[in-house]
This record gives structure tokens, C-alpha cells and sequence, in this order.
């Protein structure tokens, strides 16, 4: 029996070795693949023409024998790797097992997949035949002379009307003259039964300058330079007619028959832009169509590339897969180690897949799972935990953040505890000032904590500037928490219209009895004047102090008349320049000792503002200014006043070298806040209202080298807008375009 066994033990060792693949056999398909790749870059360099297409079955069959050794040296590939991971797997074995799952892996995704390879090159190469035929050429170029003729007879349409038109305007001048009315109403009427949106017929002098003779401008555009020096030419060297198009217009220009020099433009409102946008997509759409004959082969060539690349990728994929598949069967014991490693780095979701066998690895297995997952349920607890306390704080923060009203938690030693950023901005901070005790960061605030109140008002200086809190205290076990509001501007404005209606109810009182006090006085200088006593001054200056008086308390009411009923600004086109000429001048008459310059751009800003306004702001200014030097002492000094415009913003700036602002600058512009003695305090609240109406702002400052420095500022673009709408509300709504067209004509 021995003997009879061992021959058939020989068998079996031998066929193993028999059918073994050697380096060899890789090597040999390594050469194969080679030399296919190369009879493939042969055939295709010498078939056919090269922008003409391959033969669809010709580049199928090229694909196929490419396809195959490429994937037979996967298939060695994987092969060998398989083999290496068995030798390294603590399990032991030669590998059988990951060769022949990366055998059947390899082989059902590679036959499938010729198949469909060779399937999608036929249909791509077939499908494609059409695109590169007589017929679709055809479609594109037809296409294209289509839109290219379609868009030239728009433009020979305006150009024929404007050329007719010249020639019935050049009948109508030789019966009456330009200045005609009627021809002017011929000119309207030519332009308008035509459909074209604006005419010029102007001239050309001896010296090139176009002179302008009659116009149907309802745009108010400025027409002569919508005429190009260069279609003039054009036309004195014969040509007929020149036809341009700029943004929306169509605009043709000719010359009159009959006249050398006389030259009529014309334009047409409409969209081209739209016209040559689809001749240009046209024409580029057969360019890239041509571009795409040429390049026909190296599609072809490209698509099958991609085909045979991505099959031997998903070949690749399949033997990746065979690898780790194998891996997961072979060796269950090193993934449980692995996954061991993992939880004790922290990782708790590591698990070892389960598996259908109750023996000791499955039963271990199932354990390390169970035990794994009590761990990650416990600490899935605790990071729930922490994540809804984050996330609460996160909401606090964010709801803090997000209010306009500053909020202040207080622990219960009175530090603070958190604090948002309306808070830090309305008390002057930089940094969140947490931790701190809250009597350090605002004494005023603390003061609150220690009464039983819910609701104060209190001030306090932020910044260097005074403001006005509106506070409310929530007392909670936690500690408590305070809210606030900067109510600073709503009590101004409460005083300014209090002011206001004080001025113009004291205004009423006093400006009744004035002009009887005045004409009394007058008429006691008149009638007892002469009967005093000569030498006796008392009388005099007894009715020229009422005179004196009475107009000191008329300059008065006038004031507050201004403040309370401040005129209702009138938008013009005004010169700054001017205005501010006009308002230093009349102060340097009176002010010799004080030099007085201003510094501004060529030919000067424009602001469209009410004139006398203006002047009034600037006039109180510069009176300011003047004051303030003649408080010094010296007796000279300097006001400098600059004009700027740029980035649509009009700035005008004063400066003086006077003795500066007073400590109380941040009410200086409060009604009735004044510094002098016989001062009313309405200067610069008028000043004020005056740039506020004119949608501007005014700031003072302390000059570097000593003095004040005021800054105007006003909004160049929005005042243009204001005025555009008033001049809207004052045209007559029955107006027709016709007629307006007719005054602008004339």
C-alpha cells in the first residue's frame, strides 16, 4: 500500500509546480503588452489621413489587444503582492487563498468589462460619424451667414433712413432757411416718422471745429461728441455714409447733397449689443466646430485612451478589492490586535467584524465588540454631555453678540463674568475686560448693584465722551445681570425740540412789541432832540442804547426764528468756489489784521446745495474762527479754508489758529450752548441742521499746531439725486415729447 501511495504523492507536489507562473511568464507578457503598444502607435501614425477618422473597427481591435495583456499583467501583479502579505501574515500559509480570490476577482471584472469597452467604442466612433459629415458642416456655416447677413441689414436699414433723411433735409433747406422755425419742426418730424432717437446737423469749419446748426436731443446728450473726427474724414474722401455702434446706439453720420461742409448724424436707440453677441457666438460656434474637424483623430484616439485606462482601473480596483478581502478571511486575529491598538488610542468605534463561526476567534471577537461598545456608550454619555453645555454657551454668546443693547453678567463677587460686544463699545473697552471687578470697569454700574431699584439713568464718560445709559438690573440666584441702552441722542433730540418749540414761542412774544419800542425811541430823538439842552448828552444816549438794544433783541429773535423754522432748503447747481469767495471776502473787509486764504482744486467743486444756506454755514464758521482769534490777543492770525472733491464727496475744511475748542466740544453744537458772554448758542446748531438737510456731516477737531480744524462733508452723488427728483416734480405732467422735444430744439 506504501508503494502504491507514494507515486500518486509525487503527482500531486508536481502539478502545483507545473502550472506555476514563473518571472518568466510575467516577464513575456511585459513584452507582449510592449510590442502591442508599439504596433498600435504604427498602425494609427500610418492609417488613413491624419485629421480623418480611423475606422471604428480597426481602433475596437487595437483597444482589445491592448486591453488584454494589461490586464493579465494586473492580474501577475496582484498575483505577487497576494503572495508577499501571506508571507508576512502571523497565520502562516503560501498565499492560496489571496491568489484565487484575486484570480476570480480579476476575472469577473475583466470580462465584462472588454465587452463593454468594446461595445462603447463602436457606439462612441459610429455615433459620432454625423458631427464630422457634409450635413452638419453645412448646418453651421448656414447658420452663421444667416446671423452675419441678418445683423448687416439692421444696420443698412438706419444707415438708408438717415441717408433719405439727409437728402429731404437738403430739399427743405434750398426752399427756406435754417433759421427757419418751420424747418426746425421739419427736423423733428423727419427724425420722429423715421424712428431714430436724436439727429445733429452740424458743420465743419476751416479749421476742423464742428459748429453745431440744428439738434433733436430728447436724451440731452452732448451730440457733437457722438461725432468722431475720423468718420468726418471718411466722408470728405467720398464715402457715403459712416454707421458706428456704441453701447445701445445705432449712429450713422452723412453728408447733405449739395453741400460740402454741412453733415448730418443720426442715431438709433436699440440693442446691438444682443445682435453682435449672436453673430459672434455664431461665428465662434463654426470655428470651434472647424477646430474640432482637425481635431477628429485625436478625439478618437483620446476617447478610446480614456476607455482602456479606466477599464484597467476598474481591473486594478477589482484586485485591490480581492486583496483586502482576502486580508479580512486570513487573518481575523491581526485585525483584532489592530482594533485592540486603536481603542487603547482612544478610538472606541474600532470593532472586529462578526462573523457566522462560534469558535474561539468568534467568540473572542464578540466579546472585544461588546466590551467596545460599553466604553464608547459611556463616553459617548460624557461628550453629550459637555456638547449641550457648549452649545448653550455658544447660543448665550451668539444671542449676546448679535443685540444692540450691552449686557453684563455679574458673578456674585461682583466680577464680571461675561460680557458681549455692544457692552464693550458703549463703555470704551478694547478688551473684554472678564475676571475684572465690575467697580474698576465702570464705578457707575457697580454704584446701581448696591440699591434695590430694577431701572436707572445714569452717565458716564466712554472714550473721552459723555454718554447717557438706560440700565435695567435682573437679580438672579446666579448673580445679576444688567442690560443697557446709550439713550445720549434721543435726549438731545428731546432737548432740540424742546429748544425748538422755546424759540419759537419766545420769538412770538418779543418780536410784537419791538418795532413800537423802536419807532418810539426814533420819534422822541426827532421831537424832543431839539429842546435838550445843549452840551446835554444823556438824552442821546439814552434813546441810542433803546435803538441799540432793540436791534440787538431783533438779531436775537431772527435767531431763534432761524432755529425754529429753519426755510426748507432750494437745490441748485451752485459753485463752492463762489460761495466761499463771497463768505471771506466780506470777513477779511472787516478783519485787516487776519489773513485769509483759500486753497482749492481747478476749476473748483460743485455742489448742487442751497446757495444762501450754504453761505450761512460757512458766514457762522468763519465768524467762529475770527472770534476765536481775536480771543488770543494778538491781534492776527490765520484762517485757512480748503475745498476738495473726489471719490463723490465734497469736503470743506477751516482752520484756524485760534484758542481752540472749549472743553464742553462734544455740546458745542447743542441749541443755546455758548462760550461767549453775548453769545446766543444757536451759530452752530444752525450750522449743523443746514448739513444735516444737505445730507452731509460736520466734525471739529484740534489743529496740530494750535486751533480748530472744521470739516464738512457732504454726499455729491445723493444731492444730484435730490435735485433730479425736484426738477421731476416741476415739469408739467400734460407736457408731450413732442413739445419738450421742440424746446430743446429751439
Amino acid at each position: 500500500m506504501t508503494a502504491g501511495t507514494a507515486p500518486r504523492t509525487t503527482d500531486l507536489v508536481a502539478l502545483p509546480r507545473r502550472w506555476s507562473v514563473t518571472p518568466a511568464v510575467e516577464i513575456g507578457v511585459l513584452a507582449i503588452a510592449i510590442g502591442i503598444a508599439f504596433a498600435t502607435y504604427v498602425v494609427v501614425a500610418h492609417t488613413g489621413r491624419p485629421e480623418g477618422l480611423i475606422a471604428p473597427a480597426v481602433v475596437a481591435l487595437l483597444l482589445v489587444a491592448n486591453l488584454v495583456p494589461g490586464v493579465a499583467l494586473m492580474m501577475l501583479l496582484g498575483r505577487r503582492i497576494a503572495r508577499r502579505r501571506a508571507a508576512r501574515s502571523p497565520v502562516g500559509g503560501e498565499g492560496r487563498l489571496h491568489v484565487r480570490l484575486v484570480a476570480l476577482f480579476s476575472i469577473v471584472a475583466a470580462v465584462p468589462m472588454v465587452l463593454v469597452t468594446i461595445a462603447a467604442s463602436l457606439l462612441f466612433q459610429y455615433g459620432v460619424q454625423f458631427w464630422y459629415s457634409d450635413r452638419a458642416r453645412a448646418v453651421f456655416e448656414n447658420a452663421t451667414t444667416l446671423t452675419r447677413t441678418s445683423y448687416n441689414q439692421i444696420l443698412q436699414r438706419w444707415e438708408e433712413a438717415t441717408v433719405t433723411m439727409a437728402s429731404d433735409i437738403s430739399t427743405e433747406l434750398n426752399e427756406r432757411p435754417i433759421e427757419d422755425p418751420q424747418f426746425r419742426a421739419f427736423l423733428f418730424q423727419q427724425t420722429y416718422f423715421r424712428s431714430l432717437s436724436e439727429a445733429l446737423l452740424f458743420q465743419v469749419a476751416p479749421n476742423g471745429e464742428l459748429q453745431t446748426l440744428a439738434f433733436v436731443n430728447p436724451y440731452d446728450l452732448d451730440l457733437a461728441r457722438q461725432v468722431s473726427a475720423e468718420a468726418v474724414r471718411k466722408l470728405a474722401r467720398g464715402q457715403r455714409s459712416v454707421v458706428t455702434v456704441t453701447g445701445d446706439r445705432i449712429q450713422t453720420v452723412t453728408r447733405l447733397p449739395g453741400s460740402s461742409r454741412v453733415y448730418l448724424y443720426a442715431a438709433r436707440v436699440t440693442n446691438p449689443k444682443e445682435m453682435t453677441t449672436q453673430t459672434e457666438r455664431a461665428e465662434a460656434a463654426l470655428a470651434n466646430y472647424r477646430q474640432l474637424l482637425v481635431r477628429a483623430r485625436t478625439l478618437q484616439l483620446r476617447f478610446n485612451a480614456a476607455l482602456l485606462l479606466l477599464s484597467l482601473l476598474i481591473v486594478g480596483v477589482a484586485v485591490w478589492i480581492a486583496l483586502a478581502v482576502a486580508d479580512r478571511l486570513v487573518r481575523p486575529v491581526a485585525e483584532l490586535v489592530n482594533a485592540a491598538r486603536r481603542v487603547e488610542g482612544g478610538d472606541l468605534t474600532a470593532r472586529v467584524p462578526e462573523t457566522q463561526e462560534r469558535d474561539e476567534v468568534g467568540t473572542l471577537s464578540n466579546a472585544f465588540n461588546r466590551m467596545t461598545e460599553r466604553i464608547e456608550e459611556q463616553n459617548t454619555a460624557l461628550v453629550t454631555a459637555n456638547a449641550q453645555l457648549d452649545s448653550r454657551r455658544s447660543l448665550i454668546e451668539a444671542v449676546m453678540s448679535g443685540v444692540s443693547a450691552g449686557v453684563i453678567s455679574i458673578a456674585p463677587d461682583r466680577t464680571i463674568r461675561l460680557i458681549n460686544n455692544s457692552a464693550q463699545m458703549l463703555l470704551g473697552l478694547s478688551d473684554p475686560p472678564i475676571g475684572m471687578p465690575l467697580s474698576v470697569v465702570a464705578p457707575e454700574l457697580a454704584a446701581l448693584l448696591d440699591g434695590t431699584a430694577r431701572e436707572a439713568i445714569i452717565q458716564l464718560a466712554a472714550a473721552g465722551e459723555a454718554r447717557t445709559l438706560a440700565v435695567r438690573i435682573a437679580r438672579v440666584p446666579t448673580g445679576p445681570i444688567l442690560t443697557f441702552d446709550d439713550i445720549t441722542q434721543q435726549l438731545l433730540d428731546q432737548r432740540r425740540a424742546a429748544w425748538s418749540d422755546v424759540a419759537r414761542r419766545i420769538a412770538h412774544e418779543i418780536k410784537n412789541p419791538l418795532t413800537p419800542i423802536q419807532l418810539a425811541a426814533e420819534r422822541l430823538q426827532r421831537r424832543y432832540g431839539a429842546k435838550v439842552e445843549e452840551g446835554d448828552t444823556t438824552f442821546s444816549r439814552l434813546t441810542e442804547t433803546i435803538v441799540r438794544q432793540v436791534g440787538d433783541l431783533r438779531r436775537m429773535v431772527d435767531e431763534f426764528s432761524s432755529f425754529a423754522r429753519m426755510p426748507k432748503p432750494v437745490f441748485r447747481e451752485e459753485s463752492l468756489v463762489d460761495v466761499a469767495r463771497q463768505t471771506m471776502f466780506l470777513h477779511e473787509v472787516a478783519h485787516a489784521g487776519i489773513r485769509f486764504e483759500m486753497r482749492h482744486d481747478e476749476p473748483g467743486p460743485v455742489l448742487v446745495c442751497d446757495r444762501r444756506q450754504v453761505g450761512q454755514a460757512l458766514t457762522n464758521i468763519v465768524k467762529n474762527a475770527v472770534e476765536a482769534i481775536e480771543a488770543t490777543g494778538r491781534g492776527e492770525g490765520t484762517i485757512l479754508m480748503t475745498l476738495t472733491q473726489e471719490d463723490g464727496r465734497a469736503v470743506i475744511t477751516v482752520a484756524d489758529d485760534g484758542i481752540g475748542l472749549p472743553p464742553e466740544r462734544d455740546r458745542i453744537v447743542e441749541p443755546y450752548m455758548t462760550t461767549r458772554a453775548r453769545g446766543t448758542g444757536l451759530g452752530l446748531a444752525i450750522v449743523k441742521k443746514i448739513v444735516e438737510e444737505h445730507f452731509g456731516t460736520i466734525t471739529f477737531t484740534d489743529r496740530p499746531e494750535g486751533g480748530t480744524l472744521v470739516t464738512m462733508t457732504f454726499d455729491v452723488v445723493m444731492l444730484a439725486g435730490v435735485a433730479g427728483r425736484e426738477d421731476d416734480q416741476s415739469e408739467t405732467v400734460g407736457g408731450s415729447f413732442a413739445a419738450l422735444t421742440r424746446n430743446r430744439t429751439a
